[in-house]
């Protein structure tokens, strides 16, 4: 791991967002273990057939349910709570770069190589003097504030306006404006996204930046502009 400096500033998600994902589904569970007996009893009753899960359900008391399914909820909501924090995106900052920690990808960017940062919605982006991006990453579960103070403590260029926002066009397949090699990455893209294959979509991102076309996720869409 990349050692930051002692007065280091690190921004990461609050605690209250994953206490609240599994408070959420240990209620969740709770509420399953009062409802489901006679609901699955009712089924049993009325329908042809259930499922074996619904016919164990609809001869448990509540006695035995209630612990049974609350339990479970805690479990649940331990894994995604912890699923919430690995997920999130951890930004530590210092005078000589910015460490970037998301879903066990670590990014290191060297302040010397840093023209610009700002949020585009929920991406924080740090780009360089041409207009190229040097990091992207979703920050959604980050405080905007907090953020933006961290870059501004140590002398970063900080703006609140996001950079180049309307050099963006939305990518249509085929379009004679982009030539075949591109087109054939930005599918390559849409298809890794759609499996939700972040790894490969981030090295597809870098490749079409290498050949100078940069690449941002708007509604499910992928849009493009150019760089030198």
């Amino acid at each position: 791991m990349t050692k930051m400096r002692d007065d280091a500033t690190k921004v990461s998600i609050s605690w209250a967002i994953p206490a609240a994902v599994a408070v959420a589904c240990t209620l969740v569970g709770v509420g399953l273990g009062f409802a489901a007996p006679p609901f699955c009893r009712w089924a049993v009753d009325t329908l042809p057939t259930v499922p074996g899960p619904v016919e164990l359900l609809s001869e448990l008391t509540t006695a035995w349910s209630l612990p049974i399914l609350t339990v479970l909820g805690i479990v649940a909501g331990t894994a995604l709570a912890m699923m919430t924090v690995g997920e999130s995106l951890t930004v530590t900052v210092d005078s000589d770069g910015v460490l970037l920690d998301q879903d066990d990808d670590e990014l290191y960017v060297p302040r010397s190589k840093v023209a610009g940062v700002h949020l585009d919605d929920k991406d924080l982006v740090l780009t360089d003097t041409a207009g190229r991006e040097l990091a992207r990453r979703n920050r959604d579960d980050l405080d905007k504030t907090a953020v933006a103070h961290a870059f501004t403590e140590h002398g970063y260029p900080w703006t609140d306006k996001a950079l180049h926002a309307d050099e963006f066009s939305r990518w249509v397949d085929g379009d004679p404006a982009l030539d075949d090699e591109t087109h054939t990455l930005l599918r390559e893209r849409r298809t890794a996204l759609s499996r939700q294959e972040a790894g490969t979509a981030q090295k597809l991102h870098d490749a079409l930046q290498a050949g100078g076309i940069v690449v941002r996720d708007r509604n499910k869409r992928q849009e493009y502009r150019r760089v030198r």
